[in-house]
Order: C-alpha cells, then sequence, then structure tokens
C-alpha cells in the first residue's frame, strides 16, 4: 500500500507464514462466554447511550428491560433489528461465568444485599480484562516464531489466571492499567517476532491511524501492525491480511468481503461479529464467520 492509500498493481505473492502450533487443550476454551453460567452480568454491571449501537439509555447497574428473570435476553433472536446491535458485538471472554459461578460462588446478584450486587458489578469488567489479556497471551503460545518470548509469557498468564480467582476486594483494588502494560510490552514483542517472517515492515506500521473510510480495497497488508486502527467504514474487500497485527483495531462496519486473514494477529471474535464479510472472507481457526454475514463471494 502506497503512503495515499492507494494499492500496489504488484500481483500478490504467496506468504510464508510459519504454522500456529496449538496446544493439546486449548486454554482459551475457558475464555469463551457461556450464557449458561452467568446471571446477565453484561445486561446489568455495564452502562449504554442511546445511539446506533443502542435502543435506550441504561445505567451502569441498571438491568437492561430486555433481561428475563432466568438471566436471558427476551430479544435474543431480535437483537440487530431491534436496535441493539452493540449486544451482539459484545464478549465478556468468559468473565460473566467466572465472576458468577467462581469469584462469587454461583449467588445470583438478585439474592444477596445491594452491597454485594454492587460489588460483582464492580468486579465483573476488571475480570474481563483479564481474561481478554489471557486470551492474547494464551494466542501468543500458538506462535512458534514467538518462542524466545514464551518463557514469560506463561509466568504472566499464571499471574494473571491467580488474579482471576482473587477476593472482590483485591480485584476491585487492582491497577488494571498497570498490569496491561506489562502484558502489552509481551504481546508488542511476540507481534514484532512473528511479523518479521511476513514482510511488514516500517512501511507497513499503521498502528494507531485514522483510516475511518479508507479505500483500501485489495491492499498488500500482510504483516502490517494496525494496532488500534481506526478502521470503522473501511473498504477492505479483498484485502490481503496474512500475519497482520490487529490487536485493538476498531474494525465497526469494516467491509472485509474475501478478505484474507488467515494468520492474523489478536483478532477477535468481537472484532469480525462487528465487522462485514462474506462466504469468501478467509480467518483464522480461532474465530467463527458470523452469522449476520452475507453468503457473497
Amino acid at each position: 500500500m502506497h503512503e495515499n492509500g492507494s494499492t500496489s498493481s504488484e500481483p500478490r505473492t504467496e506468504t510464508r507464514t510459519e504454522p500456529r502450533t496449538e496446544p493439546r487443550t486449548d486454554p482459551r476454551t475457558g475464555l469463551r462466554a457461556d450464557c449458561g453460567r452467568c446471571f446477565g452480568l453484561c445486561c446489568v454491571a455495564l452502562p449504554f447511550a442511546r445511539s446506533a449501537d443502542f435502543a435506550i439509555d441504561k445505567g451502569a447497574g441498571e438491568p437492561c428491560p430486555n433481561l428475563r428473570s432466568d438471566s436471558r435476553c427476551g430479544i435474543h433472536d431480535r437483537l440487530r433489528d431491534t436496535g441493539f446491535t452493540g449486544c451482539t458485538v459484545y464478549d465478556c471472554f468468559g468473565a460473566g461465568q467466572q465472576v458468577s459461578q467462581v469469584i462469587f460462588g454461583g449467588v445470583d446478584w438478585r439474592s444477596g444485599t445491594q452491597e454485594r450486587a454492587r460489588s460483582m458489578f464492580d468486579v465483573f469488567p476488571v475480570v474481563r480484562h483479564l481474561h481478554e489479556l489471557l486470551w492474547y497471551l494464551n494466542e501468543t503460545l500458538t506462535l512458534p516464531a514467538a518462542r524466545p518470548v514464551h518463557a514469560d509469557v506463561r509466568r504472566l498468564i499464571s499471574t494473571t489466571e491467580r488474579l482471576t480467582r482473587g477476593t472482590p476486594e483485591d480485584l476491585a483494588a487492582l491497577d488494571v492499567g498497570a498490569h496491561r502494560q506489562k502484558a502489552g510490552e509481551l504481546l508488542l514483542r511476540a507481534s514484532e517476532l512473528v511479523r518479521a517472517g511476513t514482510g511488514g515492515g516500517r512501511r507497513k506500521d499503521r498502528r494507531g491511524a485514522d483510516l475511518m473510510g479508507a479505500r483500501l480495497k485489495g491492499a498488500d497488508l500482510r504483516g502490517a501492525s494496525l494496532r488500534g486502527t481506526l478502521l470503522i467504514a473501511a473498504d477492505l474487500t479483498g484485502a490481503d491480511l496474512r500475519g497482520a497485527d490487529l490487536l485493538g483495531a476498531d474494525l465497526r462496519d469494516t467491509d472485509l468481503t474475501d478478505a484474507d486473514l488467515t494468520g492474523a494477529l489478536f483478532l477477535t471474535q468481537p472484532q469480525l461479529n462487528a465487522a462485514r464479510g462474506s462466504a469468501g472472507t478467509r480467518l483464522p481457526d480461532s474465530v467463527v464467520r458470523p452469522g449476520h454475514w452475507t453468503s457473497r463471494g
């Protein structure tokens, strides 16, 4: 991709990417949301404002009017049609069941005191941050090229897992920002090690760039750093994103039709759920094709 955002006319060449090594038992399995073991915490603890993503205003600690007494969503199969798209792209990374069943011992927030309920709501976003970090850190262990940092990553995983089992008081007092910074340094090093073998260099460092609405159809973004990049409504149709670092990239309404995201680093399900794609979009094995994507291409 040229500096002005236009794409190169050079033919696409095959990028040799080292295959990931998936653990025999993938620890990320426990980092997937299990709503049946949660008490609808995301529908209560988190606030949202009336917007294109939410049809109403709701304050933190206030139950969504669509939340039923059995902790299920009353409009789950109609969220997009009724103005609650934001709910369809959210993922707690398994924090809901961890807070509900482990930290608070399976006691529903409705059953205890208001103080207990507030504590549960305060702890939930903290554990969600920690679980998201665990997702990224465990992904790093599947990357052979990142082996030089694997020992440090394992140590941080152990520390983070211990934190997720802490008391509500310990979690409420945790400096999440400092912990994220430690993880971020390791994840950045892992990304650099992996992308060094994909042709991604300084020319493809677009970290934090504002590419909202950019026309990047067919762009060669192999091994690019797109960390925190604003790609809202960008056209990435047919783009080559193999081995690109997408940690924190904003993919809301991004068109990924027929794009190749094979081996993309730190791509999460919420990011894909917020984007648009097709049956021809190639994805890493760690994510699934969103049900709302149209079958094009």
